[in-house]
């Protein structure tokens, strides 16, 4: 077999001013959950344009693709996320994503028949809210997917990152307007927001480290001098599993009830689609990544904290055997994910350093998946099982 590491960085090299480009213009082009329309128009026609079969609209979501080169026993897949945060953009660095997720699959291109793998760029709707990867792991779209891999932007170099599972709740306060000068018949929506974050806040000491209540009012009545007839408010909850989660809503629903009763109004708990499942890193990959991360230029130190939020790349990992590494943005502890700054960032010089990096590392893992007779196997035997234990698949 030829130098595969070095055909690897020579095709890159060759596509790399392409991945970039492709960062650059969804980073200037930001669009929210599910609306990514433009956004895998381009990631999925740049792919077609160079050899892959594309399907789109996949597992019903219109911006969900898979894009397919190749024909071997082994199915290894990369996950390119699409979607921007409202008001800030980019700031969770989906467009890196993309584009070295891109850049992966073109240098591997030229190699999969020699390696006997089928390759697939799945484009993935709305991590950020609606966790389109659900959605597409429940309708069969990684039954037979031996690995998936994709990295991620944030602050640290971080090979096995924690992330926690997540569900969301939105809950709706009804009550009874009135003058606010004559307030006594009515019910105050507001006024039960209020108690409801004042039960949680106090709830907060009771539950186990690690544990995570978040809350936003989203309406909260219009007029000072109107007493709010409805409110309601977001609220999501974090644990290291899924389990963990409903079991801390249960006493997370009752502060919730507290307020309607404290106020006399009525109150409405709806479950939201996105759902983030613990993470489940593979170590094989894990170990194949953190060597060719290191010999990209990538170091990993020991951080004493390597706890990041949720990813929808859990859901994926319950399934199939997958990897989920960190690679790092050179700013300031104030200007991490989810913010301005980081978009900003995701489109200048460690934007691009990062496609660069996250691309050779994956693409260099994946030939080592492929080449290393031990973990083909094992992906393999794994594959079977989970075919095994579950018939329709």
């Amino acid at each position: 077999m030829r130098d595969v590491t070095a055909t690897v960085r020579e095709t890159l090299g060759r596509h790399l001013d392409r991945a970039l480009g492709l960062s650059h213009w969804i980073n200037a082009h930001p669009e929210l959950a599910f609306e990514e329309h433009r956004t895998s128009a381009e990631i999925a026609g740049l792919l077609a344009d160079h050899g892959f079969s594309v399907e789109r609209g996949v597992a019903g979501l219109p911006t969900a693709f898979v894009a397919t080169l190749g024909a071997g026993e082994l199915v290894l897949g990369i996950c390119a996320e699409m979607d921007a945060l409202p008001e800030i953009g980019h700031g969770c660095g989906h467009n890196v994503i993309a584009g070295a997720a891109v850049g992966a699959a073109l240098a591997l291109a030229p190699l999969v028949d020699e390696l006997g793998v089928t390759l697939r760029v799945y484009g993935t709707p709305a991590e950020e809210s609606g966790t389109g990867k659900e959605i597409m792991v429940n309708r069969g779209l990684f039954d037979d997917v031996h690995a998936a891999i994709m990295v991620h932007p944030s602050l640290k170099d971080v090979v096995q990152p924690q992330f926690r599972a997540a569900r969301s709740w939105r809950v709706t306060y009804t009550g009874r307007g009135g003058h606010a000068s004559r307030p006594w018949s009515a019910l105050n929506a507001a006024d039960a927001t209020v108690v409801a974050q004042t039960a949680i806040g106090l709830l907060r000491q009771q539950l186990r480290d690690g544990i995570r209540v978040h809350h936003v009012v989203t309406e909260a009545g219009g007029a000072v001098n109107v007493i709010a007839d409805r409110t309601v408010m977001d609220c999501m909850i974090r644990a290291d599993t899924i389990a963990e989660v409903d079991e801390v809503w249960e006493r997370v629903r009752a502060c919730f009830e507290a307020g309607a009763v404290a106020t006399g109004t009525r109150v409405d708990a709806e479950t939201l689609p996105s759902i983030y499942r613990e993470f489940d890193h593979d170590p094989d990959l894990a170990a194949l990544f953190h060597a060719r991360a290191e010999q990209a230029g990538r170091t990993f130190p020991d951080y004493p904290d390597t706890l990041f939020g949720s990813t929808d790349m859990g859901n994926v990992s319950q399934v199939v055997p997958a990897l989920h590494p960190m690679l790092s943005f050179a700013l300031p502890a104030e200007q991490g994910n989810h913010t301005a700054a980081f978009a900003a960032a995701a489109a200048g010089p460690e934007g691009d350093r990062f496609v660069r990096d996250g691309a050779l590392a994956m693409a260099l893992t994946l030939v080592d998946v492929a080449r290393s007779e031990p973990v083909r196997d094992r992906l393999q035997a794994d594959l079977r099982a989970r075919r095994s234990a579950s018939p329709s698949v």
